[in-house]
């Protein structure tokens, strides 16, 4: 619940905005621009180093934040999570489900069951497990937002991310799709985001991570943050069902006569 004397309102003052992921990249960046429009925001992931740094830029800036380390994969620690959430903050009226990961091998000749289900789990079963634990609350309250995201490999899959990755952002975008269809008369608004690729830390871990030219093309953690904002504070009666934010330009050499790199904005 936002801080009552902050002396300025915003359209999710008095609301619970629960984010995972938190501790960096997108997941950062939207618990940063929900917090400046009055939510609390609960920081979710498996770190508590990050959490905590997130939580206390939120609180620096005047508003409220709780981190709360959690494997979102894991039934227990989700029941757990959404309990204390509630205890603690109230009854979760935004979840963003951000929290994922791509697998480290690109032929699936040579991906073991171990990494699929890595895999698939992060970023497809923690957000059944997350939205299952939310809804019961939403529905009895009147309606809530969950917006997840996905990628633009859920529909253009390469063995860059690899073929779990593109396989589970494909099932969370089918996922969105019927809970729109199941519980929007419920004012239950359900939104898939498809980002391109996004320049987080996360590209770090790649075998071969992308070079300063390329990075600088891509979309930014904050970009996404923006979409995540607007589809969570529209007014109840409306929902962006789906959103895809890709580069503007492709980050390769030799394009259009005299172009040049791309520049960071």
């Amino acid at each position: 619940m936002g801080d009552p004397d902050r002396g300025s309102t915003g359209p999710l003052d008095g609301k619970t905005a629960l984010v995972t992921g938190a501790g960096t990249g997108i997941g950062r960046a939207t618990a940063l621009m929900l917090a400046e429009e009055g939510a609390t925001v609960v920081l979710v992931g498996r770190r508590p180093d990050p959490l905590d740094e997130v939580a206390a830029a939120v609180v620096a800036a005047g508003g409220t934040a709780l981190a709360r380390p959690a494997h979102v994969e894991n039934a227990d620690d989700v029941g757990e999570l959404i309990r204390w959430t509630r205890d603690t903050a109230g009854p979760v009226d935004v979840l963003v489900n951000n929290a994922g990961g791509a697998g480290r091998t690109g032929d699936v000749r040579r991906v073991g069951e171990d990494e699929w289900h890595a895999v698939v789990d992060v970023n497809l079963t923690a957000v059944y497990q997350l939205t299952r634990a939310v809804l019961p609350d939403m529905l009895e309250r009147g309606g809530g937002s969950i917006i997840t995201i996905s990628s633009l490999a859920a529909v253009r899959p390469t063995s860059l991310g690899g073929a779990p990755y593109g396989a589970a952002k494909a099932g969370v975008r089918n996922f969105m799709t019927y809970l729109r269809h199941t519980y929007g008369d419920d004012l239950v608004r359900a939104t898939c985001v498809l980002p391109g690729a996004v320049d987080t830390p996360v590209l770090d871990s790649r075998p071969e991570p992308p070079g300063a030219e390329l990075r600088a093309a891509m979309v930014r953690p904050e970009d996404v943050a923006r979409a995540v904002l607007l589809c969570a504070t529209l007014p109840p009666r409306t929902v962006i069902e789906e959103l895809v934010i890709a580069p503007t330009r492709s980050g390769r050499t030799g394009g259009r006569p005299g172009s040049g790199p791309p520049r960071p904005s």
